[in-house]
């Protein structure tokens, strides 16, 4: 038995494994992972990378998903003028059999001067064998990772090494806030740090952020949360107020709110170092202590129990199962900061 599982074991790769922020040219490049943002910075960096060396560098990009016979012998061919070429490949999960036909053969002979990244998200298992081939170091290929970026802890840690790269700092309630405001959406996480790199100078602070954030939706949302979950009824009516009128849409505002009831769920209960529970969690250390102090103001099993089917109640009737939200809105606040039934 134990051989027939040693046998099923997944091969280690023979090509050099790279991280995303430090990708290089190669004749052959496989970019896989599910994170696109990571696999566009660094196809991106591996353009700059060719075109530094040379500036007459062709870029062509082709569909693996549809694609067209020929296509990649004819744009890695030299031309008259002997140009580098760069071929971006798309849609690799789901190439055509005349693609991966193609893209076998040519991993038995590259084209010299000839860089083709090859982009697979790992949607599929299409494409197994040409992965493999690629993995054995058939094409003298490198790989570039890109896993997906979906807890908490890996978001802060990618804004983190935004500012990390660029030789810049932000201090950790900064870097909570701007992940926060930007919980939903990578590429705006990303966009957001590259901003402030560029419209700032030095160390960046939470009064930065919240100067250039402060009024996204999610954070107000966390706001009217904050409040909710801290006891202060009149304070949590007023910013759920406030934030309405701002234009805040009920969504996310109900989403805010399940995202810190849940945390303060699974934290709860839990003894230990803050970082220890961080890892089993996925979480960072400063989710965790921020939980343990949000469940010191009057929760007990029974009103998070309570609070969590009043957010569940309020996120179906938000997105259809009630004509009116914001009442909905405000009852499911009125649960969470009186730990009471509504109408108790």
């Amino acid at each position: 038995m134990a051989a027939r599982r040693s046998g099923t074991a997944k091969k280690p790769s023979a090509i050099p494994q790279l991280s995303w922020r430090e990708p290089r040219a190669a004749p052959v490049v496989l970019v896989s992972g599910p994170e696109e943002v990571c696999a566009e910075r660094a196809t991106a960096a591996i353009r700059d990378e060719l075109r530094s060396a040379d500036p007459s560098l062709e870029v062509t990009d082709l569909r693996a998903d549809d694609y067209t016979a020929g296509s990649l012998l004819a744009v890695t061919s030299p031309s008259l003028f002997g140009e580098p070429r760069l071929v971006r490949i798309g849609g690799v999960e789901k190439c055509s059999d005349a693609f991966l036909q193609e893209a076998l053969a040519y991993l038995d002979a590259p084209q010299e001067g000839a860089t083709v990244v090859l982009r697979h998200t790992g949607a599929s298992v299409r494409g197994k064998k040409l992965l493999e081939g690629i993995r054995g170091g058939a094409g003298g290929g490198v790989e570039v990772a890109c896993p997906a970026i979906k807890y908490d802890r890996d978001r802060e840690a990618f804004a983190a090494g935004e500012f990390r790269h660029a030789g810049r700092r932000i201090s950790p309630k900064a870097l909570g806030a701007l992940t926060q405001a930007f919980s939903g959406d990578l590429s705006e996480l990303a966009a957001a740090c590259q901003q402030l790199l560029q419209d700032t100078a030095g160390d960046i602070d939470e009064k930065i952020v919240d100067r250039y954030y402060g009024g996204r939706i999610e954070t107000s949302a966390f706001e009217v949360a904050d409040a909710a979950i801290a006891g202060e009824y009149g304070r949590a009516l007023l910013t759920l107020r406030h934030a309405l009128d701002s234009g805040a849409d009920p969504v996310p505002l109900v989403a805010a709110f399940g995202m810190k009831l849940r945390t303060m769920a699974r934290v709860g209960g839990r003894r230990g170092p803050s970082r220890q529970i961080a890892q089993e969690l996925k979480m960072t250390d400063w989710q965790v202590d921020r939980a343990r102090r949000d469940l010191q103001a009057g929760w007990s099993e029974r009103s998070l129990g309570l609070a969590m089917q009043a957010v569940a109640r309020a996120d179906a009737e938000v997105k259809g199962a009630s004509r009116d939200p914001v009442f909905a809105l405000e009852r499911m606040v009125t649960v969470v900061a009186t730990r009471a039934p509504f109408g108790a």
